[in-house]
C-alpha cells in the first residue's frame, strides 16, 4: 500500500498534521497504537481543552521557555489568531478565560476532538488505531517506508512523527519516536520532567504539617546556590505528602531541574512570598499596627484573615511566637522576623516526581535539525516532526498546545508538498 503523507501519532499535532496534508490534496495514513484517537486532548485543561492562548505572538514565545523563539517563523505562518479561526470553521465556538486561554464554549474536550475525526472523515483521511509501528525505513536519504509491529510495509513519500515525547504515558506518549529520530541522523537533547510537581525532605514535608494547604497568589521564586532569584511566579500552589505542587510550582519546575543539573545541586532553595503585593516594610508597620491596636487579643485571633490560619500558626511557630500571646506581648524583633518569614519563607526542595508523572517532557528531537518554517528534517528527506517530541516545551496554559497545533499545520502541509512535488 502507498500513500503520500503517513501521519504517527493522533495526538494533537498528529491530528493537526493530518488534516494540514489531507487539505492539501494529499493520500494521507495516520497510524496511532492506542484504541482511541486525541487522548492526550481529550484530558486537556482539565477535561475541558484548552485549545491555544489568545496573547500576541510575543508573549506566547516568553511562556515556552524551552526553545520558544524557535517558532517566530512558525507562527508568522499559522498564528494562535488561525487556530481560533480553525476551530470555529468546524463548528466549535470558543471563548476566552482568564490569561487569555482559550476553551470550546461547550467546555467538553471531547466536543474539539470530534470536530478534528469529523474534518478527517471529510478529507478520508486514512486511520490505523491499535497499530503500534516497529520502524521508519530511510533509502538514499529519503523516507521509503513505515513497518508496523504486524509486519505491514507501507510505502510512503513523506513521514511526520508526532508520536509525542514521554510525559502523561497512558495517552500513548512512551517515547517511541526517539530511536526513529536517532537513525535518521537526529540529535536527542536530554528529556527531563517540566510542569511536575517537585519533591522536598523538609521537615514540614515530612511530618505534614502543611499537607493540603493551598495559598492563593503566592510569589514563588527559584534561587540560584548564592541566593540570586532566577525566577519567580505568581500564583497559586498547595503543599503535599510529597512536596508541593499547584501552577506556580509546575512553571517553577523547569528551572529546579535546570539548576540542579547546571550547578550539580542535590538540593535548590526556593522562597515563597506569601503576600506578593506588600513590600516588608509596610508589612511590619502594618502587623505592628494591628497588634498594638488591640494589645489583650491573642496574636492569632489579631492576624487572622491576613493569610490562610494554618499558614500562619506555621509561621508564629517558626518564629517562636506562641499564637495565644496577647499583641502587647510580643517584641518588636519578632514582629519584624515574622514579617520576614511572610515575605520570604525559604525551604529546599530536592527533585520532581518522575517523567511519566509531569505534563510536559522537556528536551527531545534537537531544534537546530529542524527547518523552522516547515518543520523538515535538515538531516532526512520527507521526513517531518511536530509537536511534544521536538525540544520545545512550554508552561500550562495553552501554550504547549498552541506549539503542538502550530507545528503541526506546517508539518502536515510541508509532508504533503513534498509528496506531491509542489516544493516547501
Amino acid at each position: 500500500m502507498k500513500y503520500d503523507s503517513i501521519i504517527l501519532g493522533g495526538g494533537p499535532s498528529g491530528l493537526m498534521a493530518a488534516i494540514a496534508a489531507g487539505e492539501k490534496g494529499a493520500r494521507v495514513l495516520l497510524i496511532d497504537k492506542g484504541d482511541k484517537l486525541g487522548r492526550k486532548l481529550a484530558i486537556s485543561g482539565g477535561g475541558r481543552c484548552n485549545v491555544t492562548n489568545r496573547r500576541p505572538a510575543d508573549e506566547i514565545i516568553k511562556h515556552i521557555p524551552g526553545n520558544g523563539r524557535f517558532l517566530y517563523s512558525a507562527l508568522s505562518i499559522f498564528s494562535n489568531e488561525d487556530i481560533i479561526s480553525f476551530f470555529e470553521n468546524l463548528g466549535i465556538q470558543l471563548k476566552e478565560e482568564d490569561h487569555g486561554r482559550m476553551f470550546p464554549v461547550t467546555d467538553k474536550a471531547q466536543s474539539v476532538v470530534d470536530a478534528l475525526l469529523s474534518r478527517m472523515k471529510e478529507l478520508n483521511i486514512g486511520v490505523r488505531t491499535n497499530c503500534p509501528v516497529k520502524d521508519v525505513l530511510y533509502q538514499d536519504g529519503e523516507v521509503y517506508a513505515v513497518k508496523t509491529a504486524g509486519g505491514d510495509l507501507l510505502e510512503t513519500k513523506s513521514v511526520v512523527i508526532a508520536v509525542g515525547g514521554k510525559s502523561v504515558p497512558h495517552t500513548g506518549s512512551t517515547g517511541d519516536g526517539y530511536a526513529w529520530a536517532e537513525k535518521a541522523g537526529h540529535s536527542i537533547t536530554e528529556l527531563f520532567p517540566t510542569e511536575v510537581p517537585l519533591t522536598s525532605r523538609e521537615k514540614f514535608v515530612r511530618e505534614k504539617t502543611l499537607q493540603g494547604l493551598s495559598l492563593r497568589n503566592v510569589g514563588l521564586s527559584v534561587l540560584n546556590p548564592k541566593g540570586k532569584v532566577l525566577i519567580t511566579h505568581e500564583m497559586d500552589m498547595i503543599f503535599t505528602h510529597f512536596g508541593i505542587s499547584g501552577p506556580a510550582v509546575l512553571r517553577c519546575s523547569q528551572f529546579v531541574v535546570k539548576a540542579m543539573k547546571k550547578w550539580n545541586l542535590k538540593e535548590v532553595t526556593m522562597s515563597l512570598d506569601a503576600l506578593p503585593k506588600k513590600k516588608e516594610e509596610p508589612l511590619f508597620q502594618e502587623i505592628s499596627i494591628l497588634v498594638k491596636g488591640e494589645p489583650k487579643k491573642a496574636v492569632k485571633t489579631v492576624l487572622k484573615g491576613l493569610i490562610p490560619e494554618r499558614y500562619l500558626l506555621f509561621l508564629l511557630d517558626l518564629n517562636g511566637i506562641d499564637p495565644s500571646i496577647q499583641g502587647a506581648q510580643i517584641p518588636q524583633d519578632n514582629i519584624r522576623e515574622l514579617a520576614r518569614s511572610l515575605k520570604n519563607f525559604t525551604f529546599t526542595v530536592n527533585g520532581t516526581l518522575p517523567l511519566e508523572k509531569a505534563f510536559v517532557t522537556g528536551g527531545g528531537v534537537s531544534v537546530k535539525e529542524i527547518e523552522p518554517k516547515t518543520m523538515a528534517s535538515k538531516k532526512m528527506g520527507g521526513l517531518y516532526f511536530c509537536g511534544e517530541i521536538l525540544d520545545i516545551h512550554g508552561y500550562t496554559g495553552g501554550y504547549n498546545i498552541t506549539s503542538a497545533l502550530v507545528t503541526g499545520r506546517l508539518a502536515g502541509l510541508n509532508a504533503a508538498g513534498h509528496a506531491l512535488g509542489l516544493g516547501e
